[in-house]
C-alpha cells in the first residue's frame, strides 16, 4: 500500500473566491510539504501550468508567499524557494513558545460552548491516534488542534499571526519526519492542552502549550 501523500490543512481554500488565493493556497501546500524542495527554482510558467491558472493571479500568490518567509526573491536571480535552516527552528520556537502560549491561556478563558464541542471531539480523536500509532496521523491532527487552539483565542490579529508561524515549523517537520517519532509524548502533550481549554485553567493551559512547542524544537533538532 502506498504512504498517502503530505497534506497541509487549510480549510479556507476550499472558500477562497479570487485566482490569486486560490494559487496561494496551492503553492504554499507545494512548498510546505516539500513538493517544491527548498532552495528550487521557482518558474511562474510551471506553476500557472500546473494551477491552470494565469500569470497574474500567480504572480501575486508568490507575492505574499515571499512576504510570509516561504519564496526569497533576488533581483535579475529570480525566485527561489525558501531554504530549510536548523536555525529557523529555534527562532520559530522561541517566538512560538511565547505568543502561542499566551493563545492558549487566551482559548482556556474565552473558549465558547461551541468551541468545547470542538475541544471535547479533538480529545476523542487523540485517543484514536494512540491507538493507531500512525505519524502522518498525527501530523494532521497536530495541524488540526493548533489551528482550534488560535481560533478558540478569539483574536483574528493573533490567529493569522500564529498561523503563519506555524505553516514554517511544520515544513521543517515534514523535512525530519522520517527520522523523528514522538507519538507518544505529543499526544500526551496534546492532551494535556486541550484538557486545561476544557477546564478553563488559563494557567495550565499556558504552560501545556509552552511545554509542547519547546519538545517539539528539541525532538526536530536531534535529527537535523
Amino acid at each position: 500500500m502506498s504512504t498517502p501523500a503530505l497534506r497541509i490543512h487549510q480549510p479556507e481554500a476550499a472558500e477562497a473566491q479570487s485566482f490569486s488565493d486560490r494559487a496561494y493556497y496551492a503553492i504554499r501546500e507545494l512548498i510546505v510539504t516539500l513538493e517544491l524542495a527548498p532552495g528550487s527554482v521557482v518558474s511562474e510558467r510551471a506553476l500557472m501550468e500546473r494551477l491552470g491558472l494565469g500569470r497574474t493571479p500567480v504572480r501575486e500568490a508568490l507575492r505574499r508567499l515571499a512576504r510570509e518567509k516561504l519564496v526569497d526573491v533576488y533581483p535579475r536571480r529570480g525566485m527561489f524557494v525558501s531554504r530549510i535552516d536548523v536555525r529557523d527552528l529555534a527562532g520559530l520556537s522561541e517566538v512560538r513558545a511565547v505568543i502561542e502560549s499566551s493563545a492558549a491561556r487566551l482559548a482556556a478563558q474565552r473558549s465558547t460552548p461551541a468551541d468545547a464541542e470542538v475541544t471535547s471531539e479533538l480529545l476523542a480523536e487523540l485517543g484514536r491516534a494512540a491507538d493507531e500509532r500512525d505519524e502522518r496521523t498525527l501530523i494532521e491532527l497536530d495541524q488540526r488542534i493548533h489551528r482550534h487552539v488560535y481560533r478558540c483565542a478569539h483574536n483574528p490579529f493573533l490567529e493569522q499571526t500564529l498561523n503563519e508561524y506555524y505553516v514554517l515549523t511544520l515544513r521543517i517537520w515534514f523535512l525530519a519526519l522520517d527520522r523523528v517519532a514522538r507519538l507518544d509524548d505529543a499526544i500526551h502533550e496534546h492532551r494535556a492542552l486541550l484538557e486545561a481549554i476544557r477546564d478553563g485553567d488559563a494557567g495550565r493551559a499556558e504552560e501545556a502549550m509552552r511545554v509542547h512547542v519547546t519538545s517539539f524544537e528539541r525532538a526536530i533538532r536531534t535529527v537535523l
